[in-house]
């Protein structure tokens, strides 16, 4: 499996994933809204959005294993 890197962070823009972290935990349901440079670029950071949340969190990308694109049309009610 490919390494998390800037690269693969930005095709996932816009959509909500799963973000798999280095030290096993799982930050469930998230849409990812920006990628940015740490002071003075000694680290870089993705933005994300839980579902259903206004307020915006950062990461540091280096501590992401992986994401895993969601698939909303299992959260969408029957009806």
């Amino acid at each position: 499996m490919e390494h998390f890197s800037l690269n693969s962070a930005k095709s996932f823009l816009g959509k909500n994933v799963n973000l798999h972290l280095k030290d096993g935990s799982v930050i469930i349901n998230v849409q990812l809204t920006g990628l940015r440079k740490g002071e003075f670029g000694k680290c870089n950071f993705v933005d994300y959005v839980p579902y259903g949340n206004q307020n915006v969190m950062s990461l540091p990308l280096k501590s992401v294993d992986r994401a895993r694109l969601l698939n909303m049309l299992m959260f969408q009610p029957n009806g």
